[in-house]
């Protein structure tokens, strides 16, 4: 299912499609809660602590550390996760630990973490048209360029912009800027933005006059007033569809 929402807009050949990574080229929630219940298995092994307790102060370590960090990649941080998790729980500075939980996280998220069908002919049409794409995601640029490079796409897009390179996690408007300086466009441009966030995705993308489409699973999650998309769609091989139709 493609839908348009927004009749008054006048679609055009792209000059530049941005993609958001997590929950758009794959889906972050099963791949998360394998890698938090691989953590939390390693816990309870090397440290001997319960679940129920695991859990909570997992939660709190993570709400502690984004309150401390706001709006920043850095709050995003599994490392820094685990290492307050460890001081919570009175331990001294468990570094290796922190590494080696953090390590776990990723490894297993990864392995949990497939690419949605129809993403991969998406982006070799993309780059067989010659139609220029690039990634504006949140969290630190070491993990989102392993994601990509573990999708077998770090020679894919012709610009990658993290908010850890801005400073500020998107909708901030200088994520969606530093990447049309890369890709050396303006928003005088045709530009589609395809997320799945109505918040950072769709009302980041309209700060660059951005044509908006937003990936969803269920029609719940569609963005409402502001953070309205142009476009929903639900599969890519129904964007897919629509993208062919547009460039042909």
């Amino acid at each position: 299912m493609l839908k348009k929402n927004n009749y008054s807009i006048v679609i055009q050949k792209p000059d530049v499609i941005i993609f958001d990574t997590d929950n758009t080229l794959y889906e972050y929630v099963p791949a998360n809660k394998a890698a938090e219940k691989a953590v939390e298995i390693k816990v309870k092994n090397i440290l001997g602590i319960s679940s129920e307790l695991y859990k909570k102060t997992y939660k709190q370590s993570k709400k502690e550390i984004k309150e401390q960090l706001g709006n920043t990649a850095s709050s995003h941080s599994r490392l820094l996760y685990y290492q307050r998790f460890l001081e919570i729980l009175g331990f001294k500075a468990q570094l290796l630990t922190a590494l080696d939980l953090e390590q776990t996280f990723w490894r297993t998220f990864l392995a949990n973490a497939p690419l949605l069908p129809g993403v991969v002919e998406l982006l070799d049409y993309l780059l067989k048209n010659k139609i220029p794409i690039a990634i504006v995601t949140d969290l630190t640029s070491n993990i989102q360029m392993r994601k990509m490079t573990y999708f077998h796409l770090e020679e894919t897009f012709d610009a990658f912009v993290t908010s850890e390179e801005v400073g500020a996690d998107k909708p901030d408007k200088r994520n969606f800027e530093l990447v049309l300086r890369k890709l050396g466009l303006s928003k005088n441009n045709v530009i589609w933005m395809v997320g799945d966030n109505p918040y950072t995705d769709i009302i980041g993308g309209k700060t660059i006059g951005a044509v908006t489409f937003q990936r969803v699973k269920t029609l719940s999650e569609i963005g409402e007033k502001e953070y309205k998309p142009d476009f929903v769609f639900t599969h890519f091989k129904d964007f897919n569809k629509f993208v062919k139709k547009c460039i042909n």
